[in-house]
């Protein structure tokens, strides 16, 4: 096994770890996390000039986006949730614009919108979180 097998191996290790104990509200915040990680490495494809680990990182971003989405509820009656399944619909319209023109531009759009989500969702209090509303 080479050194980057293993060290892949580690990683996959850790991750399941690390869900397997995670809160749910954790879990949420380690799908923004992963979108903006599969969102850099997009980033750094398109600078390559490398378009399949670009697809795949982007496919992979879409992906994600699309579990945070699945996993809103109430979003007809509820502002908030219907709000993020819009912005979320938005991210992956753009990320497939993104895929489709080798835009930075919308990369970078999409990644300041995880951020600032995840921003408002790592600062909700311990006693506020809510498991079944990402």
């Amino acid at each position: 096994m080479s050194f980057i097998q293993g060290s892949k191996a580690y990683q996959q290790i850790n991750i399941a770890s690390e869900v397997e104990n995670a809160s749910p509200h954790r879990l949420v915040s380690m799908l923004f996390e992963g979108a903006l990680r599969q969102i850099a490495i997009a980033k750094g494809a398109v600078e390559r000039q490398d378009p399949s680990s670009k697809g795949t990182a982007i496919s992979k971003s879409i992906a994600i986006i699309g579990e945070l989405q699945g996993s809103l509820q109430g979003t007809e009656e509820n502002e908030v949730a219907g709000n993020l399944e819009r912005l979320y619909d938005y991210m992956i319209r753009s990320l497939t614009e993104a895929n489709i023109h080798n835009s930075l531009d919308k990369l970078n759009e999409v990644g300041n919108l995880i951020i600032e989500i995840k921003e408002g969702w790592d600062a909700i209090p311990e006693d506020q979180r809510n498991p079944s509303r990402p």
